[in-house]
């Protein structure tokens, strides 16, 4: 498959998600009660937590570099914050864009192989995934009731112990290098040497990225820089709960933001679209509604609102940083190949 019909497969799936979750949430909505919501919500509380949002990012270039030290010393924080705020400017343009351009950013700053640092990321998403797990487990301990309520008929939480078992049961065994040493002898080196050794040192320079696996004195650091960084994502969720009075009127508190936290989590890595637009909206409209009762309304409103500061904080300061790191294109077709 070339990679022009790779790009136009993937841009139109985002573009579908995108009109058909924009399509879900207009539904049954009330144009005029949506903007008066908006109007008069109070933006004291969406201004607030802007230092919040850009302490989250700070705290995930923390853990990147933690990550990062096994096979290389980072040199300076403030180059893995730059690399992380482009990353999250990019995937407002292309989804999951940002998660290519990241490790080529701080590779090309930092002159280290670009695959070693892309297999960091990778370690990034599986330690999200991990968290986003247990966070899960414990919201459903708390809310229980109200997440079996909010959920279909035929749709149970033990399901999804069923779908990531056999997931990473999978990666663990394709990262084990007898196991990949072995598949690449038995399916790759009869028909090409010079592929296989390609392949294999690629794969080489990737496990170093993944030298903190073998670090478990490192484990309780990477748990206490996860924790800080979904900490800091579900308080300015929390924090603008007062600009629509959900505080007050349904009693919302912060173990509800952390819920619908973990809702946008679990949707958004499934449907990716640009910035998550239309994804997040519907994510949000339908938990509020299902599991608070919330008008439609004021649920799109909120939806809205902490969309919207997110999506602006991060063009914003990651434009600045894009500037910084003099990218004038999006840097996609020879990202492989990139390894300086």
């Amino acid at each position: 498959m070339s990679d022009n019909i790779k790009k136009f497969l993937k841009y139109s799936i985002s573009f579908i998600l995108v009109i058909l979750s924009v399509y879900l949430v207009s539904i049954g909505i009330d144009y005029n009660e949506l903007w008066i919501a908006i109007i008069s919500a109070n933006y004291i509380w969406v201004i607030v937590p802007i230092p919040i949002m850009l302490l989250s990012h700070l705290f995930r270039a923390m853990r990147w570099r933690t990550i990062l030290k096994p096979f290389m010393q980072p040199k300076s924080l403030f180059n893995l914050f730059s690399a992380v705020m482009v990353g999250y400017a990019i995937n407002n343009i292309l989804p999951r864009g940002g998660e290519f351009v990241r490790p080529y950013v701080y590779a090309k700053r930092e002159n280290v192989s670009y695959t070693s640092v892309f297999a960091t990321i990778i370690v990034e998403r599986v330690i999200d995934v991990i968290t986003l797990l247990i966070l899960f487990a414990i919201s459903f301990l708390l809310l229980k009731d109200k997440i079996i309520s909010a959920l279909p008929p035929n749709i149970h939480p033990e399901n999804f112990f069923y779908i990531t078992v056999p997931l990473i049961t999978i990666i663990i065994l394709s990262l084990y290098r007898p196991f990949f040493e072995t598949v690449l002898k038995l399916f790759i080196k009869p028909f090409s040497e010079k592929l296989h050794n390609i392949i294999l040192d690629k794969f080489n320079k990737f496990r170093k990225g993944l030298g903190i696996i073998k670090k478990p004195g490192e484990y309780a650091r990477i748990l206490i820089e996860s924790t800080a960084i979904w900490i800091c994502y579900a308080l300015p969720m929390y924090i603008m709960f007062y600009s629509f009075n959900f505080t007050e009127k349904y009693g919302l508190g912060l173990d509800d933001a952390l819920l619908l936290l973990i809702i946008v989590g679990v949707g958004v890595t499934i449907a990716p679209t640009p910035g998550a637009i239309g994804v997040y909206h519907w994510l949000i409209l339908t938990a509020m509604v299902s599991l608070y009762k919330i008008e439609k309304e004021y649920a799109l409103a909120y939806a809205t609102v902490t969309h919207g500061i997110n999506f602006l904080v991060q063009i914003i300061f990651g434009g600045l940083f894009i500037l910084r790191e003099r990218i004038t294109k999006i840097p996609t077709n020879e990202l492989a190949g990139t390894d300086e």
